[in-house]
């Protein structure tokens, strides 16, 4: 199958009229997306985006060809332009099926929120997934069969990431899908941070009037490849845990490792763990615990180590490193130890692995000797993790700022 993105952006498209907004003033060029709609084959068209007939011309392709029109969003959804000469457009009722005269054959996906999604099947066999904004598959994939992994998935990534995880889940993403960005409007950053964001949840964009083959993608140097380990490093409400959970909101079944344990009778304390647990998907599990080696020697769904800074406040604890005597005479030997422990089961983990800390040394030198000995340590312990990572980031004032 050949899809045709005539328009990869939001409802209203990019730049929306007279919006004076960052992001409108940076949607030019290749940035500026129509309403998104998809032709298949020249002969099935998947929504309808404003100047339909003049958006498939700029990009090549005629609508003469397209004999059937098939809508996703809410009845209530963007006003429709209809050319002259296409079939009038028509919503298939939930997991109904339409075979075309084509050869493809179109199955209609029950959803979590108002809309129609549609697993397309050409004639050769390849898998199309096309999903409405702000929308994902009603249960276990809402009536898509197990056919096994699509060739291609168009979907609101940006806005639903948990959707993509849930695709996973079911089978209907693997390895090999592309993953495709779209429905792409004012909550998405533009250029290289949306491709960065993007491709950590092993998905891309491209622009309007792209022609894309079904099935010609294959992961790798063709496309994104997730990072298998990842450092963000960042100071205090930089926006460093935010990044991480962002990381790895598109995965299902992360493993969140709290290295921060609990502090009876510390209300404030209780209230920045309860922030960040709202934050997580509910399909995450947490971990309370300093004990990393296990859970990264061991197969599972992806980790996300919020945060070494307090791993290494408790394993400084355990060796007694605060005390200046006993730093000298084995301390900091059975830190170093502890420490080459923990990065050589980073270097060897088979898991997917996101871990935060804080960025230290830029600021007040600490007046003890033993928050100066927790401050350098902390540096080198950065340092060493962050050579095991194929990403590291710092955070700053909430944008991402990649290091490698």
């Amino acid at each position: 199958m050949e899809l045709t993105l005539l328009g990869t952006g939001g409802p209203a498209g990019l730049p929306l009229p007279d919006c004076p907004c960052a992001r409108c003033a940076a949607a030019t060029g290749s940035e500026a997306r129509a309403a998104t709609a998809v032709l298949v084959d020249s002969t099935l068209l998947l929504d309808l985006t404003p100047g339909p007939a003049f958006a498939a011309a700029r990009a090549g392709r005629s609508l003469s060809g397209v004999r059937q029109v098939l809508l996703t969003h809410p009845h209530d959804g963007p006003a429709l332009e209809v050319p002259a000469g296409l079939p009038a457009p028509v919503r298939l009722p939930d997991r109904q099926e339409l075979a075309l005269i084509s050869g493809h054959r179109v199955r209609a996906l029950a959803l979590d929120s108002p809309g129609t999604g549609y697993l397309v099947t050409g004639p050769d066999g390849e898998r199309l997934l096309y999903l409405p904004p702000g929308a994902a598959p009603a249960g276990a994939g809402g009536g898509a069969g197990h056919g096994g992994p699509c060739d291609t998935v168009l979907m609101d990534v940006a806005g639903r990431p948990d959707a993509l995880a849930g695709l996973r889940e079911a089978g209907l993403v693997g390895a090999g899908t592309d993953v495709v960005a779209v429905h792409l409007g004012h909550a998405v950053p533009p250029g290289a941070e949306l491709r960065r964001r993007l491709a950590a949840a092993g998905a891309r964009a491209v622009p309007d009037g792209t022609t894309l083959t079904v099935g010609a993608y294959h992961g790798g140097a063709d496309g994104p490849e997730v990072p298998r380990r990842t450092l963000v490093l960042g100071g205090a409400r930089s926006g460093k845990s935010v990044e991480a959970e962002r990381r790895l909101a598109a995965f299902p079944g992360v493993v969140y490792v709290a290295t921060s344990g609990t502090r009876d009778g510390d209300p404030e304390w209780a209230a920045r763990v309860a922030e960040h647990r709202e934050r997580r998907p509910a399909s995450w599990r947490t971990e309370e615990t300093c004990d990393l080696v296990p859970l990264l020697e061991r197969e599972g769904p992806p980790l996300l180590i919020d945060c070494l800074a307090l791993w290494l406040t408790h394993t400084m604890d355990a060796v007694e490193a605060w005390d200046d005597t006993r730093w000298v005479r084995g301390g900091a030997a059975e830190l170093t130890a502890r420490v080459d422990t923990l990065l050589e089961a980073v270097r060897r983990t088979p898991r997917l692995l996101v871990a935060v800390s804080n960025e230290v040394g830029s600021g007040v030198v600490p007046a003890t000797s033993a928050g100066r000995r927790f401050r350098d340590e902390l540096g080198r312990l950065n340092a060493r993790f962050g050579e095991e990572c194929e990403h590291v980031l710092l955070t700053v004032a909430g944008v991402a700022l990649p290091l490698r």
